[in-house]
């Protein structure tokens, strides 16, 4: 490639104001920081994926990642603030099912179109939860805790600061027949700090913020939300081990842009993002987390999406939650 030639894309890619709407545009994308919009606090699963991601794009490209935690009402306001920011690639959500497969379901408005504002980039991870309470707590098994709950309904309070937890909640609320307080967060950390504090009985929450609390011996797991023993927990029984009998409930994470963003800029973000799930500290994250990889294309994270849609709706629906 000839000098003016250069100089003519590097001109083109400056008006277009980084559009990116040409492959030679977009091999110079990234060219300025990233911001990626996590749902969730900062020491949440989502918070420690996005960091890890970032660093690898980092590496990756030399251009930093920033990362902005926009916590509180089930990650509304942070998926509306991506599905408003510029269409050019820069402003990156790191989400969950919470926004894009539950939220539709649990609240009566939502503030944007979890199909029709964002392109789907690619999913990221899939994880377990992990039920636990306080180490000092009377309760030490499901069995316990669900006969207590029988004893007294309405009593015994679980905390929830994704839909994710609050669903896993709910349901088994709904399958093992009982009534439980639902006390609400803006992210599973903060519910984890009153946990540690006496202010709630219990919760279910992501490994990732979970498995930390119970390997310093400061919360006591009863049970893991997944058909199969968690690798980190070999020696906690699964929740229909324990009793309620058939009990499932996970969750994922994956990456959106705002609608109309290139499809050149989508498609190098993916490659970066999925390279970054092969990173030295995205490995860290998955084993520590009791997460493991899921990628996908654009179209494969559409489809899973909106098969995933429909089965939270369904739980939901079973679950006897009504929209808010």
């Amino acid at each position: 490639m000839n000098m003016k030639r250069r100089t003519w894309i590097a001109a083109a890619c400056t008006l277009a104001a980084a559009s990116l709407a040409g492959p030679a545009c977009a091999q110079n994308y990234p060219a300025k920081p990233l911001t990626f919009v996590v749902p969730f606090a900062a020491g949440s699963a989502t918070d420690s994926l996005a960091r890890a991601l970032g660093q690898s794009i980092t590496a990756q490209t030399g251009q930093p990642v920033v990362i902005e935690n926009k916590a509180g009402a089930s990650g509304m306001p942070a998926a509306q603030s991506v599905a408003r920011a510029p269409a050019d690639g820069y402003t990156v959500l790191i989400t969950t099912n919470t926004t894009h497969a539950a939220n539709q379901h649990l609240y009566k408005r939502v503030p944007y179109d979890p199909v029709k504002d964002f392109v789907p980039v690619t999913a990221l991870a899939k994880g377990g939860q992990v039920m636990v309470v306080n180490a000092n707590s009377p309760y030490r098994s499901v069995g316990e805790l669900v006969a207590a709950a029988r004893k007294e309904p309405g009593r015994i309070t679980f905390g929830s600061g994704s839909s994710s937890s609050r669903v896993a909640g709910e349901l088994l609320k709904q399958m093992a027949n009982i009534d439980l307080l639902h006390v609400p967060y803006k992210s599973n950390p903060l519910a984890i700090t009153d946990l540690l504090g006496g202010q709630i009985d219990m919760m279910i929450t992501d490994t990732a913020t979970g498995v930390p609390q119970v390997k310093a011996g400061k919360l006591r797991a009863l049970g893991v939300s997944t058909p199969q023993r968690q690798a980190q927990l070999p020696d906690v029984p699964t929740i229909s081990e324990a009793g309620v009998k058939g009990y499932d409930m996970g969750y994922w994470f994956a990456a959106y842009v705002p609608a109309g963003t290139p499809a050149p800029a989508v498609q190098r973000l993916r490659e970066l993002l999925v390279q970054g799930t092969q990173s030295a500290g995205a490995k860290t994250f998955f084993e520590s987390s009791g997460t493991e990889p899921f990628t996908t294309t654009p179209e494969g994270l559409a489809k899973f999406q909106a098969e995933e849609t429909q089965k939270w709706g369904k739980v939901i629906k079973a679950a006897g939650i009504e929209p808010e």
